[in-house]
């Protein structure tokens, strides 16, 4: 059985929905599936960009109407740079 969750982002509009996403998708572990609901039309291109940026895995997306929904297997967390130059 797969462990899916679900973050209900109806409502919000961009960027709130991305930013939401990415933050409960860091606190899961690696494979952990995250079921995303929005209704910002921004989300169709914000969601899929953010997992190919951050190393996700869409696995699933629906319309229904003004609903959408994203369907994610979190991957690892990027690496971030210890000291980015400025």
């Amino acid at each position: 059985m797969t462990d899916e969750r679900r973050l209900d982002l109806k409502g919000l509009n961009c960027p709130l929905p991305v930013l939401k996403a990415r933050r409960a998708l860091a606190r899961l572990p690696v494979g952990t599936r995250l079921a995303v609901e929005a209704t910002d039309p921004m989300s169709a291109i914000d969601i899929p960009h953010m997992c190919a940026e951050d190393g996700h895995t869409l696995i699933e997306t629906r319309r229904d109407g003004r609903l959408l929904v994203f369907v994610i297997v979190a991957g690892p967390q990027p690496k971030r740079p210890e000291n980015p130059e400025t």
